[in-house]
């Protein structure tokens, strides 16, 4: 098929379709923008035909005529089919251009008249195809689009790789796609020029799965169930499409640990080769596809005896694969272990976990083998069922163990104690803590439906409450629901309470009634003798009064930290280790901090808990930022953020601190996206604790990519916000001085200093040395806009001195910049030497390249200064000596670290000093007193 185009034609947009491949399709594209030639290849599914037509869409209208052809297995065996698909429509055009031999040979071969052949034709009929080749590019470029290459008759691969060899610098490109299962791909680069690049897909990941799912429309899935397609697919986006499909259609969900339903569309794709197996050897493989680790051993000791014959039988037809490190079975693909076990009767499937529950070495395991081999209820099932979910809590798998108490929940008898509504809510729990929110919030509103004991009720309420996240407005009308229930029972309501905590400060953005809630929760849960609730409000109570700068924060800590404690509680994102860790960082006690979250942070992940590694992950960035580790403070942001996008816990906070993380030490563009994203965030979600601090991470962005107005009024909205809060501590968001900073490059030293006084007075009184530092470090900035150079000099080296002995990095590299713009002699070729070293230290990237900047176009000096300025201050004879030299506006204001509009304030001053009317007399002026 051949599409014809001229230059006048509009691009066309990249196809939104391509999802997860991002860093493929960058590499093709930077091939073809070469000139040169890709050759995409993959297993089937992949994506390569998607990416295929994306790249054909966009660079096809550069291109004058587009060639295409897309092979099949059934017409590889017909030779020149490709040829004709690709050359038919154009052979009109070509064939006068072409020697006589050579337009028969073509024409034979195209049409099917004179039996044609490369025996017979031979020279004339390759030259043929590379002089209609060359042809077609003597009229304007020539793109190439070819897929499933390996299905190309062997004919057409043979006479498009001879032309492609030879085409040179002929403007021809090529686009190829081609199935492959390993990296053998070579032979069809025979069939593209020699400069091809191999671009290889490989499978998406969960994140990116997920979103494909989202864009096809199956969005009613949980996340557990993606995570379950995610392995299942192995990461093939056909795969995983079809088996969305599946679910989709399907009345019934796969129960608790089954296996996910595998459209017959799939089973036919990776199950034709079963045909080909024993009886024997295909029970061997539904016993494996059934176990979690299948091993030789495990499948002897399920009483299969051949197994070392039958996996060699299964191996050479491609359904196992050889595992090098170790003695495990291992399916070719997590695919054919699927549809296996969905093609396998309900009794074998039965027979086999039977078999498994007495093989298995693993408790966890056996139980698990023992609910699926097994039909109704049975309370010694459930109760082994219950100690696994259990041992596998302990563990640190609670995910495991939310599947296992769904499955002790269902072989639990109506009348049992405790009972199946019971298990429930603790799978819902567990899930919870696994990040598993959408199963959690099922469960529980599953069990609300018929559950009459209050206990359940408010238990089930609080995991719908926990499950919404930050998004406490939307479980709105859950409260007055969950207080009914909880009676005047003081633990119930303790819970309850808790909660009403958290809905004051997310929701109403009120710090005292949040304080008092928390106060009232721990107060409850005292008399209830439930004391872990007691300790999460007293760590939630500590945490408020802390933002607040109330004077009993210290007290309420102490309270918290007193025994006994939970383990739980202690290392919970929200509890008391958390509540110190805030305290220490806000303190400047950065390395004891940092020691406090690590220990944190270790013992979540050795717990599974999902929710709290995200933010300590979060947590120990910011941390490690404060510190002037800007590259390892944006690994871990970076980490933060894949998870909580993976598991949907905490987006919004981790895209804040990534932000700010991005703009210390990464990409500004990627640091503006992403504060922008984390507002959004915090708008929909209702939370006004993390507005303003996504609004603040947001004008720290701006102010570094050089956007001072958009910062202020960002950080604007950030003093007003934090105001109505009642926050008044300046080191919870540190952004006074970002705002002080940005107003003097507006020019408005004046509100800034207002800022600046407001804050310190705050400061003062909570000891905040770094924030009185780096307030002292922008009221320089003041000094300096409003002419007094010589004492912001002063201010800055000593502001420089506390910061590095604070061992806040950042914010000393910042100082020494700032210095290094306000020296008042002229400055030599190492001027800015100091700042660069400290940036580069703390791999500051973005303010490195500030400063390299600065240095670029820093003006001279002049020589001579008329002895007519010696009258002027310090800052106007700045501004009208540099004047004299030639330098504009701007370029004034970036030597002198202040705005445009200070400087154009300040030469109105010199005019009326000098009785002269513009900067043009000033440069008269300089030229007089050099002539004399």
């Amino acid at each position: 098929m051949t599409v014809r185009r001229d230059f006048k034609d509009p691009a066309s947009c990249r196809s939104d379709l391509v999802i997860g491949r991002e860093e493929p399709s960058a590499a093709a594209r930077a091939q073809l923008a070469r000139g040169g030639s890709v050759l995409l290849h993959g297993p089937a599914g992949i994506g390569k035909s998607t990416v295929l037509r994306s790249l054909a869409a966009e660079y096809a209208p550069a291109a004058r005529t587009v060639l295409r052809c897309s092979a099949t297995e059934s017409e590889s065996h017909l030779p020149f089919l490709a040829l004709a698909d690709l050359l038919g429509l154009v052979l009109d055009e070509v064939s006068g251009k072409l020697p006589a031999a050579q337009r028969t040979a073509l024409e034979s071969a195209l049409t099917g008249r004179g039996e044609s052949t490369l025996q017979r034709d031979g020279l004339a009929l390759r030259l043929a195809v590379l002089s209609a080749l060359r042809a077609l590019a003597a009229e304007g470029p020539v793109l190439v689009v070819a897929d499933d290459l390996q299905w190309l008759d062997s004919a057409s691969a043979e006479l498009l790789g001879f032309a492609a060899r030879r085409l040179g610098e002929t403007p021809v490109q090529m686009v190829c796609a081609v199935r492959t299962e390993g990296q053998e791909y070579d032979r069809h680069l025979r069939a593209c020029p020699p400069d091809t690049l191999a671009v290889r897909l490989g499978p998406l990941s969960r994140a990116q799965v997920s979103a494909l799912l989202d864009h096809r429309g199956y969005t009613g899935l949980s996340r557990s169930t993606v995570r379950d397609i995610h392995r299942t697919s192995g990461g093939n986006p056909l795969f995983a499409l079809e088996l969305g499909r599946a679910l989709a259609e399907s009345p019934t969900p796969p129960r608790p640990g089954e296996p996910l339903p595998v459209p017959t569309s799939l089973r036919a794709l990776v199950l034709s080769r079963l045909e080909m197996l024993s009886d024997e050897a295909r029970r061997t493989l539904l016993v494996a596809s059934a176990g979690a680790r299948p091993t030789p051993a495990l499948l002897h000791a399920a009483g299969r005896e051949n197994v070392e014959a039958e996996c060699a039988q299964a191996a050479a037809l491609g359904l196992l694969a050889t595992e090098p490190e170790g003695p495990a079975v291992r399916f070719a693909h997590p695919l054919i272990s699927a549809a296996l076990y969905a093609e396998a009767p309900a009794q074998e499937r039965r027979a086999a976990h039977a078999a498994l529950s007495t093989a298995a070495s693993d408790p966890i395991e056996r139980a698990r083998h023992l609910a699926l081999a097994t039909t109704g209820t049975d309370p010694e099932v459930a109760a082994r069922l219950a100690g696994a979910a259990a041992l596998a809590r302990d563990r640190g798998a609670p995910s495991v163990a939310a599947s296992l108490g769904l499955l002790a929940a269902r072989h639990t008898p109506a009348d049992s104690t405790p009972g199946p509504d019971e298990r429930r809510l603790q799978a819902a729990e567990d899930a919870i803590t696994a990040g598993e929110v959408d199963l959690a919030r099922d469960i529980a509103r599953e069990v609300l439906t018929r559950a009459t004991v209050p206990a359940d009720r408010v238990r089930a309420w609080m995991v719908v409450i926990e499950a919404a996240g930050q998004a406490l407005g939307d479980v709105d009308a859950v409260f007055p629901q969950a207080l009914a229930d909880a009676g005047d029972d003081p633990r119930l309501l303790a819970l309850v309470h808790y909660q009403l905590a958290w809905r004051g400060l997310v929701v109403e953005g009120d710090f005292a009634e949040a304080r008092q809630e928390a106060a009232h929760a721990a107060e409850l849960a005292a008399r209830g003798e439930d004391r872990r609730t007691e300790l999460m409000a007293l760590a939630f109570q500590a945490s408020t009064e802390t933002l607040m700068g109330h004077p009993d924060a210290p007290a309420t800590i102490k309270r918290a930290l007193k025994e006994p404690q939970d383990p739980y509680v202690a290392c919970h994102h929200n509890g008391v280790g958390s509540a110190r860790f805030r305290w220490l960082l806000m303190s400047d006690q950065l390395a004891e901090a940092r020691t406090t979250i690590t220990a944190l942070l270790r013992e979540v992940r050795r717990r599974g808990m999902v929710e709290s590694e995200v933010h300590f992950l979060r947590f120990l960035a910011e941390t490690e930022l404060r510190s002037g580790h800007c590259g390892r403070a944006l690994d871990l942001a970076r980490e933060s953020l894949r998870l909580a996008r993976d598991t949907g816990i905490g987006e919004g906070a981790s895209a804040m601190l990534t932000s700010l993380a991005e703009a210390s030490g990464g990409d500004t563009e990627r640091a503006l996206a992403l504060a922008r994203e984390a507002v959004g965030h915090a708008e929909e979600d209702g939370d006004q604790m993390y507005l303003s601090r996504a609004l603040a991470a947001l004008g720290y962005a701006q102010l570094v990519a050089g956007d001072a107005q958009a910062a202020v009024g960002a950080l604007r909205r950030v003093r007003e916000l934090e105001h109505g809060l009642g926050i008044t501590d300046p080191a919870r968001g540190r952004w006074a001085g970002d705002l002080a900073e940005a107003l003097v490059r507006i020019g408005e030293p004046a509100e800034a200093q207002d800022v600046i006084d407001g804050a310190r007075e705050h400061a003062l009184r909570l000891g905040r040395e770094s924030v009185l530092a780096v307030l002292d470090r922008s009221e320089a900035l003041v000094r300096a806009a409003r002419g007094e150079q010589e004492a912001a000099v002063a201010r800055l080296t000593s502001v420089q001195d506390r910061l590095a002995k604070l061992g806040h990095g950042l914010e000393e590299a910042r100082a020494a910049f700032a210095l290094a713009r306000l020296r008042t002699r002229r400055p030599g070729p190492t001027s800015y030497d100091e700042a660069a070293r400290l940036f580069r230290r703390c791999r500051a990237l973005p303010w490195l390249r500030q400063v390299d900047a600065a240095a670029a176009a820093r003006p001279a000096e002049p020589e001579v200064v008329p002895a007519a300025l010696d009258g002027l201050a310090a800052m106007e004879r700045q501004v009208a000596a540099l004047v004299m030299e030639g330098a504009t506006n701007r370029e004034i204001a970036a030597r002198l670290f202040v705005s445009v509009k200070t400087v154009e304030a300040t030469l109105t001053r010199v005019y009326r000093k000098l009785g002269i009317r513009s900067r043009v007399d000033i440069v008269r002026l300089a030229a007089g007193r050099r002539a004399k």
